[in-house]
């Protein structure tokens, strides 16, 4: 096993970004090749610092102030009367703990809930509050779905770059058709015009006999 992923083992899997990085695999990495420092999970809390401190052989530091607080467990929790059924919950949620659908109530699967808190700010009713719990956490399920979540993702993005390359191409397409047929009225309105124009004169010169 790498030393990143052991590193990625001890942390919570509550891919909450306060480390200030896209996911804890992401920050288990950059600590691994030393760009960040062993301090900066706030849900791992002093325990996850110290069980870090001891696999990489330094010394435990202070939470960094800067990524957050430690805090007893939380998970989120939706107030289903103001839910407008955006679905921006549903998308900022790492572990898809949130269900629901367009324009219809959402409500967060408590035993799935990392307590990430990523979908509290784009809510635009402001519906979604942290509320402590006593479920405990579930790094590895949590881990297997953030690795689903962004496989999803992935493919989601994948096939709206295909779709729209398929868009352009059907466009490039209609536009050539559209080049094609207006050159060739333009041929066809040159070639008329040059016997029109011979016409006239066979016409002028017959009234003049």
């Amino acid at each position: 096993m790498t030393l990143a992923a052991r590193i990625d083992a001890i942390l919570p899997q509550t891919q909450c970004t306060r480390c200030g990085f896209p996911s804890c695999r992401d920050y288990a990495q950059a600590i691994a090749s030393g760009e960040a420092n062993l301090n900066q999970c706030p849900p791992g809390g002093a325990a996850g610092i110290v069980a870090l401190a001891e696999l990489l052989g330094r010394s435990p530091l202070p939470l960094n102030p800067a990524n957050g607080v430690e805090k007893p467990r939380e998970i989120a929790l939706i107030d289903e009367a103001v839910c407008i059924g955006c679905t921006k919950c549903i998308a900022a949620c790492p572990v898809d703990a949130i269900v629901g659908a367009q324009k219809m109530m959402h409500t967060v699967i408590a035993d799935e809930c990392s307590g990430c808190e990523l979908c509290i700010a784009p809510c635009p009713v402001d519906c979604i509050a942290m509320i402590p719990t006593p479920i405990p956490a579930k790094p590895e399920k949590y881990r297997a779905r953030y690795a689903i979540h962004t496989h999803r993702e992935l493919r989601r993005e994948t096939e709206r770059a295909a779709e729209l390359v398929a868009r352009k191409t059907r466009v490039d397409a209609g536009e050539a058709v559209a080049a094609a047929l207006a050159r060739a009225r333009a041929k066809k309105k040159m070639a008329v015009a040059p016997a029109g124009n011979a016409e006239a004169r066979t016409s002028g010169t017959t009234e003049k006999s």
